[in-house]
Parts: C-alpha cells; sequence; structure tokens
C-alpha cells in the first residue's frame, strides 16, 4: 500500500490516508503506524493542499559510504562496518517544503538521494534474518549536507542537520523488496545520481539488525541508508545548491520527492508539488 500524510481545506492539521491507482485518497481515522481505519471519505490528490513528512521521527538515523560506487568517487574505501551517524529530527520536512540556505553556511550545501527505511514495531537486538519484519515500509529522502561544516567539524551532525536538511516522502510504500531498486536524484530536471540499491556496502536488513544492537529502534524511526554516485562535492568543479534549485528523489515504485532551495531570507509557505 502507499501511504501519505497531508493536508486540506477540511484538515488544515493533518490528515493520513492510502493513495490508489487511480490518484484517489481513501481518509484514515488515525496515523500511517496505526491499524487502518477508514473514515469512508476519498478525496484527489489535486485537492491536497501540502504534502507534510509522512511520520514525525523519534529518532532519524542515517549511514555514511553505503555504496561501493560513492566511496569510490570520493576516494575512500568503503566501510567494514556500518557509519551511523544521527540527523536532527527538526531538520524534516515534506514533498514541496522549501530546503533553506544556512545563512553561516550557504555555499557547499549538496543533495544525497536516499532510500529511507520506516520502523513499524519496537525493534531490539534484531536478526539480519528477521530485520525486514520491523520495517513498516520505504520513502524517499534526501540527505542535504553542508560540505565545510560537515568536513570542518571533524564529525557530521552539525553539517546534516541545520533546518530543512531531511526532506521526506511524499508517501511510504510497504510490501517493497529493497534489494534492487533504482534511486535517482535529478537537480533542475538534469540527473545527477542513477544508483540502484544492489551497490550497498550494507543491506537494509543489515542496517536495521546493527542498528538495533545499539539502541531501541523506535516505531517512526527513520533509517537514511546511504547514497549512490554523483553527489555534488565528488564532481569536478564541484556542483552545490543554490537558490532556486529543485531537487527530485526518485525511487523506483515509491514515487518523487521534490523540493527547491531557497536562501536563508526567503523561506515561503509550502508548495503542493504534484508527482
Amino acid at each position: 500500500m502507499k501511504f501519505v500524510r497531508i493536508t486540506t481545506a477540511e484538515h488544515p492539521n493533518g490528515v493520513c490516508g492510502i493513495v490508489r491507482g487511480d490518484g484517489q485518497i481513501d481518509l484514515l481515522t488515525k496515523g500511517i503506524l496505526d491499524p487502518v481505519e477508514p473514515t469512508g471519505h476519498t478525496i484527489s490528490e489535486g485537492e491536497v493542499v501540502r504534502y507534510l513528512p509522512p511520520v514525525d521521527p523519534p529518532n532519524v538515523l542515517a549511514v555514511g559510504r553505503n555504496y561501493a560506487a560513492h566511496a569510490a568517487e570520493i576516494g575512500m574505501e568503503p566501510p567494514t562496518a556500518p557509519l551511523l551517524f544521527i540527523k536532527a529530527t527538526t531538520c524534516v520536512v515534506g514533498h514541496g517544503d522549501d530546503i533553506v540556505l544556512p545563512k553561516i553556511a550557504p555555499d557547499q550545501v549538496d543533495y544525497e538521494a536516499e532510500l529511507c527505511a520506516v520502523i513499524g514495531k519496537r525493534a531490539k537486538h534484531v536478526a539480519v534474518e528477521d530485520a525486514l519484519d520491523y520495517v513498516f515500509g520505504y520513502t524517499c529522502a534526501n540527505d542535504v549536507s553542508a560540505r565545510d561544516c560537515q568536513m570542518g567539524d571533524g564529525q557530521w551532525a552539525r553539517g546534516k542537520s541545520f533546518d530543512t536538511f531531511c526532506p521526506i516522502g511524499p508517501y511510504i510504500v510497504t510490501g517493497l523488496d529493497p534489494t534492487d531498486l533504482r534511486v535517482r536524484m535529478r537537480l533542475n530536471g538534469e540527473t545527477m545520481q542513477d544508483g540502484c540499491t544492489d551497490d550497498m556496502v550494507f543491506s537494509v536488513a543489515y542496517l536495521v539488525s546493527y542498528f538495533s544492537e545499539c539502541m531501541t529502534l523506535l516505531p517512526g524511526t527513520v533509517i537514511l541508508t546511504g547514497t549512490p554516485s554523483g553527489v555534488g562535492h565528488g564532481r569536478k568543479p564541484p556542483v552545490y545548491l543554490k537558490p532556486g534549485d529543485v531537487c527530485e528523489v526518485d525511487i523506483e515504485g515509491i514515487g518523487v520527492l521534490r523540493d527547491r532551495v531557497v536562501p536563508t531570507d526567503r523561506r515561503s509557505p509550502a508548495v503542493s508539488y504534484k508527482t
């Protein structure tokens, strides 16, 4: 199923729904992670005012250099264990929202298209072979990064956690096989990244299991699973985000996450870009 969290004229504070193949949305009485209870009311996607992040995650976990080709493009070996880092939950935004260039670090902001796994139930000490049973579904993510802060600080938390630096959405899709999905990033319509999850160093199942040995994974936790080759700072010359740019994360079986880039003093109300 394809789940969404949106606002409409009648639901300005948000409502969840299931997106049907004909573009209609069956609204739900509860949240995406709750048992499915339709309200009996259906709307079209044309009635959506805003796409909210499909979940409000208790934690945003991410992993570095998890695609072999990406490690190669930045001149590094693939890691021997997952490189876990954490993004602040306050950087999460939705489809159609603005990516705001930070006032103190506007010049080296980069995109990273990523498959994002959403945890569906409490997970601790989970075996690899059981790990996908704890994943509710998958969504698109853009692990936006201020490279000067990331590289200059000696650790990644600040450079990865500026407000708006974690767009996710627009949908959470259940029942996907995460081992062979095409992941693309388009910048202003030009394909910059075009990879496949079969290039992952550590599978989604391995990451869930590995992280669950470190911390309890609560329902709604999102795990950004790494980015394919083609990131801006790996190019010659580097390509960094600038005001007016439009980023599109396109993942097979999920859809397109689209967000525009604005300077710090130009943030505007979200626009409901249609996929």
